[in-house]
């Protein structure tokens, strides 16, 4: 079963950043408890955007947040705390992961 990563780029609107940023660990938390995916938020401290990469556990679990209501509700609430720039809902990798130090 291989991982599926998705990212997103996104900022907070203005006087949300605290309720997003709660609301974006809450969904992160139910994530993590379904074993939907695995998710890392980071930001950018020049543009202010933030980016969420996150990794579907599979496909099919993938299929299955889509479909569940707990999951809908989180994004409904975030559409109105956050602007969403772009959402890259599946990438292929296109280099080997390491294999470790030296050679």
């Amino acid at each position: 079963m291989a991982e599926v990563l998705s990212i997103a780029i996104f900022e907070t609107l203005p006087g949300s950043q605290d309720e997003a940023l709660a609301t974006m660990r809450a969904l992160g938390a139910l994530m993590a408890e379904k074993k939907y995916s695995r998710d890392h938020v980071y930001r950018d401290p020049e543009s202010g955007r933030h980016l969420l990469l996150r990794y579907w556990r599979s496909a099919e679990t993938r299929r299955e947040a889509h479909e569940d209501p707990q999951v809908h509700a989180f994004w409904i609430r975030l559409s109105k705390l956050i602007q969403t720039h772009t959402v890259y809902e599946k990438l292929d990798e296109v280099s080997e992961p390491a294999q470790g130090h030296g050679a």
